[in-house]
């Protein structure tokens, strides 16, 4: 039985937020529209994976996007204005799911009647972080104080 399976950040919304990184540090200092195949080599990241997480960010309205040869991606608004939940909701969808139903959707009888409040706090926690840190905050490394406080509790690099 596996047991270290917890919140899984996948690679899909790892990509996507490691190259709104780049975005933003582009629009920080206004050199323009990032081509993916400069967003791919600055990170290293797989260019066709890259691709199709750019047209989920476009289509979330997180990005814009320029053709031609000095075309590219660039932010769709501020870096301050775009939380890292923003981010992972358009290309991953919901922050927390339970058997694909969301956590204020769930209902159990018997002993497991109050499970659903513990979800539903699950997803609060995640937003606590996601939705109050943004693109800003982490390009600067001024993370929000409540980040900071949790990532410096002492166990909180262990695995457990």
């Amino acid at each position: 039985m596996c047991h270290d399976a917890g919140v899984d950040i996948s690679a899909r919304t790892d990509y996507a937020v490691r190259a709104m990184l780049i975005l933003a540090a582009a629009q920080s200092d206004g050199s323009g529209p990032v081509s993916v195949e400069t967003l791919a080599q600055r990170q290293d990241l797989p260019r066709k994976f890259l691709e199709a997480i750019a047209a989920d960010l476009r289509t979330a309205g997180l990005v814009t996007s320029t053709r031609g040869a000095r075309g590219g991606y660039a932010l769709a608004r501020p870096a301050s204005g775009t939380s890292l939940g923003d981010v992972f909701r358009a290309v991953d969808g919901p922050l927390a799911e339970v058997r694909g139903l969301r956590p204020h959707e769930t209902a159990y009888d018997g002993v497991a009647e109050h499970l659903p409040t513990v979800w539903v706090a699950v997803r609060a926690a995640l937003r606590e972080v996601l939705d109050r840190t943004t693109l800003a905050d982490v390009l600067r490394g001024d993370l929000p104080e409540h980040v900071r406080r949790l990532a410096d509790e002492p166990d909180a690099w262990l695995n457990r």
